[in-house]
């Protein structure tokens, strides 16, 4: 694609179009009006509404109810992803419309919209359109994400932790309580598959900021049950707990191998003037007496429009300390253009997090 293009330009734009409508075209389906249809207004749109519109279009060219309408849809899919991959093969995006279209016209034919998903799923994720009916049809859902788990594809076998994951950016809420998908999770915690076990990871990381305790049950329970390779069960852990280690959480820590009591002593310098568009630059240095496990993390609580304050926790140095001290340097750009988060001279502050504890808090002043 162009650089420059927006995501939304790169997943959908005319040569994409061209290629869906290719897919369908015969059997009464005109590719070059669909074509047309969809580009009237395509880039007017923005990434969500894209999905939408292509989705409406083919329902106006595909009209009828699901049942109807399957046979068109499987008919024109090309071959599934290619299952000897095991990672970062999410699909055309180019094929979501057809998960929204399905869940516009399928939402009374569970088994029926169930069968096309799970083709669909093969040729991209299919996590958002599922939601609905996990919503209107949680029991039916289920009981066919059992089968999914043992799934010969790995796409169909994702599916079942991502399409129930509580927290699933841009994905509608479900109704489904905590522990509902955790005999899944069960089952795909020893996917040899990185990209089934990242998405049970991402799972729990999302259960973790309502629930921690369930789970760190869950985790030591799996630890326990060796099913999983140990490098692979102690990296999903590690991305599991995600959030609870930005938050400090000592249970977190300890399952990570970190001793939030541990005995050691930080200091931080922070050099020279820390001004908008420059950088805030410190040294570190984390001491202790013996061989000491250290997971170090820096948060700058940064002043907001209105008085507020906002906190950013970032990592900075996971390591050893043996017997001495660990000293590190850091160089934190603070842009004065960034869209999302504008920055506001005055009182800042500096912590320094290690094993989860702050054990320094000091005040600099941003200026403009």
């Amino acid at each position: 694609m162009t650089s420059g293009f927006s995501m939304k330009d790169q997943l959908f734009n005319d040569e994409k179009v061209r290629y869906l409508a290719g897919l369908f075209a015969g059997d009464g389906f005109d590719a070059d009006r669909f074509h047309a249809r969809v580009m009237s207004r395509l880039l007017e749109l923005e990434l969500k509404e894209r999905m939408a519109w292509i989705a409406a279009c083919l329902g106006e060219a595909v009209p009828g109810e699901l049942p109807e309408v399957a046979p068109v849809i499987l008919a024109a899919l090309p071959p599934p992803l290619d299952p000897s991959l095991g990672d970062d093969d999410f699909g055309d995006f180019i094929f979501a419309p057809l998960g929204e279209w399905v869940a516009e016209i399928g939402i009374g034919h569970p088994d029926v919209a169930l069968d096309v998903l799970e083709e669909l799923t093969q040729r991209f994720s299919m996590e958002w359109a599922i939601r609905p009916f996990l919503n209107r049809w949680p029991e039916d859902v289920l009981a066919r994400m059992e089968l999914w788990a043992a799934h010969d594809s790995y796409h169909v076998r994702r599916l079942v932790s991502e399409g129930t994951r509580p927290r699933l950016p841009w994905g509608m809420a479900v109704g489904l309580a905590l522990d509902d998908p955790l005999p899944l999770l069960d089952r795909l915690h020893g996917d040899r598959t990185r990209y089934v076990t990242r998405s049970v990871a991402n799972h729990l990381n999302d259960i973790a900021k309502k629930d921690p305790d369930l789970v760190l049950r869950r985790m030591a329970d799996w630890r326990a049950l060796g099913v999983q390779d140990a490098d692979e069960l102690r990296w999903m852990t590690t991305h599991a707990l995600r959030g609870l280690v930005k938050a400090g959480h000592p249970g977190a820590m300890k399952m990570l191998g970190y001793d939030p009591d541990a005995d050691i002593l930080v200091h931080v310098d922070i050099e020279g003037e820390a001004r908008i568009g420059g950088a805030l630059e410190f040294d570190v240095e984390v001491s202790a007496a013996g061989d000491v496990p250290v997971l170090v993390d820096y948060i700058i609580h940064f002043q907001r429009p209105g008085g507020k304050i906002s906190a950013k926790v970032h990592k900075l140095k996971q390591a050893v300390v043996r017997g001495g001290a660990l000293k590190m340097r850091k160089r934190h750009k603070l842009k004065g253009d960034a869209t999302t988060f504008k920055l506001v001279p005055g009182a800042h502050r500096l912590q320094i997090q290690v094993n989860g504890v702050v054990r320094v808090d000091q005040g600099f002043e941003l200026l403009p």
